[in-house]
């Protein structure tokens, strides 16, 4: 994934706000003002294998999962910025398969969504 394919995905999700609360350059998705993903282009440079600039996408994530994920994927580190047991970061550099971001995605997404108030939830529930 890239990063408009990235931004497509996160921004289809119901009830979905981007913001830029830190700089222009980093996209904050919020659901219910609840942030759940930023995505920034990479601050170390580079391209990914079809000489694009690398994007990281910085999700959500349970912290038992979350390392295993960083011991799966090269790719997948603690995240920049954010609390290292609770975030991950995503380098967008095409080694890690559509399917597996997506699932990412969806995870943080509702790893947010079940901490909210119920009549929170079932709203954005009732979208999905």
């Amino acid at each position: 994934m890239n990063q408009q394919t990235v931004h497509t995905y996160l921004m289809n999700k119901p009830l979905v706000k981007l913001t830029q609360p830190f700089a222009k350059d980093v996209d904050v998705y919020k659901v219910n003002h609840k942030m759940f993903a930023t995505l920034a282009l990479s601050n170390e440079g580079g391209t990914d294998e079809n000489g694009e600039p690398i994007w990281w996408l910085n999700l959500k994530c349970d912290p038992d999962e979350a390392q295993s994920l960083r011991d799966i994927f090269p790719a997948v580190t603690p995240g920049y910025h954010m609390n290292k047991r609770l975030w991950n970061t995503v380098i967008l550099d095409g080694s890690i398969p559509q399917g597996e971001i997506e699932r990412m995605i969806d995870n943080s997404f509702n790893l947010v969504v079940d901490n909210m108030p119920d009549k929170d939830k079932k709203a954005i529930e009732a979208l999905l």
